[in-house]
């Protein structure tokens, strides 16, 4: 394979603004390419932005880090999320006084929310994807606290979920619910946006922000470039999670642009 010219990332401050948090999907011990929700399809990541990886997790995170300049990292054990054993040894290696980690692990109760604080991690994900129920959340939050963040997983903008008193209920119902629940942050995440380049659908997003006005508010699944950034500072989002976009000739650009102010 010819290597590909590296892109020059120039090394941008941490500042207050977009918070862009990079991501990281982990299957079978490799960091790979998320794409569309077929998991069993995703391929491992071979370079970032000239950057060679290789599935190295580890040199992903680097990457996050060192040339993007950014102290959040979201992790995402796609093995455990799918009922799977929980990736250990890959998680921990990415766990650093530089580096805040976002856990997804397919956390569902509050004993595996505590085993995630155990292992050093800043932040929980909970996803409705893999939460029994709503109720649920509550006894998560009462172990986790404000480092319990739930996810709006969808999927072609519908509730990714087993619980049918909430799979026909409208994303605003079940972000309110989340909230009531005592959780600061939310997550909407596309599944089937994920590495696509389609963008977002910034109606529900919108939705979503007029529902849980006091929460952060984080988008994922379809980050294109900057000037998605900037429109999603516009409705009010506090951040996004992104990978594919930092992968690309555009990630300086997208970087720039989470300076802005909401």
């Amino acid at each position: 394979m010819k290597k590909a010219e590296a892109v020059e990332i120039t090394e941008v401050p941490r500042s207050r603004g977009m918070r862009i948090i990079g991501v990281i999907d982990l299957l079978a011990g490799q960091a790979v390419h998320a794409q569309g929700g077929c998991r069993r399809a995703y391929r491992p990541v071979q370079m970032a932005a000239g950057v060679t990886i290789d599935g190295d997790a580890a040199a992903l995170a680097r990457f996050y880090v060192e040339r993007c300049g950014l102290g959040d990292v979201y992790v995402a054990d796609l093995d455990a999320i799918a009922g799977g054993a929980e990736q250990d040894a890959p998680v921990r290696s990415l766990l650093s006084r530089d580096t805040r980690v976002w856990l997804d692990a397919g956390v569902s109760t509050s004993a595996q929310a505590q085993r995630a604080l155990d292992r050093g991690v800043a932040h929980i994900i909970v996803g409705l994807e893999t939460l029994p129920s709503l109720g649920a959340l509550r006894d998560i939050v009462a172990v986790a606290g404000a480092a319990a963040a739930f996810s709006l997983d969808l999927r072609d903008s519908r509730p990714m979920t087993t619980d049918a008193a909430v799979n026909n209920l409208p994303v605003e119902a079940i972000a309110r619910q989340a909230v009531a629940s005592g959780v600061g942050t939310v997550i909407v995440l596309d599944v089937a946006r994920v590495g696509s380049g389609q963008g977002l659908d910034w109606r529900l997003l919108e939705r979503v922000r007029r529902a849980a006005p006091a929460v952060t508010l984080l988008a994922g699944g379809g980050v294109r470039d900057a000037e998605d950034l900037q429109r999603l500072a516009g409705i009010g989002c506090d951040g996004a999670l992104v990978a594919t976009a930092l992968h690309g000739e555009k990630a300086d650009e997208l970087l720039r642009a989470r300076r802005v102010g909401h």
